[in-house]
C-alpha cells in the first residue's frame, strides 16, 4: 500500500518541535518526487555526538522514504562561527583543524545516514564568491531584521559585542539553501531564525522556499546544558562501548524520557526503577552503535567497576619508583597525572584502594614489596597494576 503525503508527514513529524509554515512539509511530499532534505553542520569539533544523532536519524527517516539528504559541511561558515545560542563571539578556528574535523565528521555521519542517498557538499563551493555576489546576498536582509534574532537581541540589549561576521552568518547559511535548492531543511530549535531566513533568500533568488523542521535539543550528561564537546557533557558516537555505557549511566533520571524518545524512539517505562530504566537506555545506545554483543560486554564491565568494585580485565601497568618504602601520594600523582596535594586528599577521603581494599586512614607510605603486582585504584574508574620493572 502506497503511503499518502499526509501519512508520510505525520510519521516524519514525530518528535519534531515545529513544522513551518504549517502544512508546507505535506505539500512538498505531495509533489511526488524525491525531495532534497538539507542539514548544515559546521565542523567546529571532530566528533559527532548523540545530540547530532537526533537530527541525523530524522534525516535517515526521509532517506528511508526515498528522499535525498544534502549534508552541507560548513567549511566556510565554520570560519565565521554560528552565533546560535551564544552569549559571546566564538573564537576563530584554524583552517587546518576545520579541514580535519570536516573529514572526520563526514565519516561519522554515515554511522546514521545511508551513504547511497546522501549528497555531501561543502559550502566553500559557492561561498568563495566574487564581492558583487556577496553584495547581492546582503541586499536581501536588513540589520533590524537580523537583530530580531533572540540571541542577538539579548546581546545587543546587554551591550555585548556582536561582530559583523556573526551578523553575516545567518545570510550565508540561508544562501546554502539557495545553492543546493533545498526542499526541506532541518535543524535544532535554536536554528529557527536561520532556517526561516533561508526561505527568504530562496524567494529572493527565485527558488521555491523550503519547508522547515525544527528538532529538540538533547541535554548533555549533566541534564542541564545542551550536549556539546565544549561543555564536556557529550557522548560521542565513536566512544568505546564501555565508556559510552558509563556516560549514559551518568545521565540524570529527569533527562531519561528525552533520551528514550529521541535516541531509541521509545517511551520510558515509568513503572521501572530508575536504575533498571537507565541500564536499558545504556544498553540500547551502545547496541545501536556497537552491536548487542558489545552492549552486553559493556554492561558487564560497568558491573565489575561499579557494582563488584573489581578491576577491569585489562589494566595498564606502571613501574614502581625506586626507594623503600614507597610514598603513596607521589606514586598516585605519577600514575594518574595528579598533584601530590590532590593525591593526599584522595587517600585521606578513602578514594584509594589496593587490590580492592581501601587504604587505612592516614597511611601515606607502604613497603615496596607489598606493592609489587597489586592493582592501585583511584576513584571508581582509574586503575594501574604496579610492577617493579617493565615486563617484556
Amino acid at each position: 500500500m502506497t503511503e499518502s503525503s499526509a501519512e508520510a508527514a505525520r510519521f516524519l513529524l514525530r518528535n519534531a518541535v515545529e513544522s513551518l509554515p504549517e502544512g508546507a512539509l505535506e505539500r512538498r511530499l505531495g509533489e511526488g518526487r524525491p525531495l532534497r532534505v538539507k542539514l548544515g553542520i559546521d565542523p567546529t569539533a571532530p566528533d559527532i555526538h548523540l545530540g547530532h544523532v537526533v537530527v541525523l536519524q530524522k534525516l535517515r527517516e526521509f532517506q528511508d522514504r526515498g528522499h535525498t539528504v544534502v549534508l552541507i559541511v560548513g567549511d566556510y561558515t565554520a570560519r565565521v562561527g554560528d552565533p546560535s545560542g551564544r552569549s559571546a563571539t566564538r573564537p576563530e578556528l584554524d583552517p587546518d583543524a576545520i579541514e580535519r574535523n570536516a573529514r572526520t565528521f563526514q565519516e561519522q555521519a554515515f554511522t546514521v545516514l545511508d551513504p547511497e542517498r546522501t549528497e555531501v557538499r561543502r559550502n566553500g563551493e559557492w561561498l568563495d564568491m566574487p564581492i558583487d555576489d556577496l553584495f547581492r546576498i546582503l541586499r536581501t536582509a536588513t540589520v533590524a531584521q537580523i537583530l530580531e534574532r533572540d540571541d542577538f537581541a539579548k546581546r545587543h540589549a546587554a551591550r555585548e559585542p556582536i561582530s559583523l561576521l556573526e551578523l553575516l552568518y545567518p545570510l550565508l547559511q540561508g544562501y546554502d539553501s539557495v545553492a543546493v535548492r533545498a526542499d526541506v531543511e532541518l535543524g535544532g530549535t535554536d536554528q529557527k531564525f536561520n532556517l526561516l531566513l533561508g526561505r527568504d533568500l530562496q524567494s529572493a533568488y527565485g527558488v521555491a522556499p523550503q519547508a522547515v523542521l525544527t528538532m529538540p535539543i538533547l541535554p548533555g550528561t549533566d541534564g542541564v546544558q545542551r550536549m556539546s564537546k565544549s561543555a564536556g557533557n557529550y557522548i560521542a558516537v565513536t566512544d568505546p562501548p564501555e565508556e559510552m555505557f558509563g556516560k549514559v549511566m551518568r545521565v540524570p533520571d529527569a533527562a531519561m524520557p528525552d533520551y528514550y524518545r529521541l535516541l531509541l524512539a521509545s517511551a520510558l517505562d515509568a513503572s521501572a526503577p530508575p536504575v533498571v530504566a537507565k541500564r536499558g537506555l545504556a544498553r540500547g545506545v551502545v547496541a545501536r552503535f556497537h552491536g548487542e554483543e558489545a552492549a552486553t560486554a559493556a554492561e558487564a564491565h560497568f558491573d565489575r567497576l561499579h557494582v563488584e568494585r573489581a578491576a577491569p580485565d585489562e589494566v595498564a601497568e606502571s613501574a614502581l619508583p625506586p626507594g623503600d618504602p614507597v610514598h603513596l601520594p607521589s606514586l598516585i600523582a605519577e600514575c594518574f597525572g595528579l598533584s601530590r596535594s590532590e593525591a593526599r586528599r584522595l587517600v585521606a577521603q578513602g578514594g584509594v584502594r589496593i587490590d580492592g581494599a581501601a587504604l587505612a586512614d592516614g597511611r601515606l607510605d607502604m613497603p615496596r614489596a607489598d606493592l609489587d603486582g597489586v592493582v592501585l585504584q583511584v576513584g571508581k574508574r582509574r586503575f594501574r597494576r604496579l610492577i617493579t620493572a617493565p615486563r617484556s
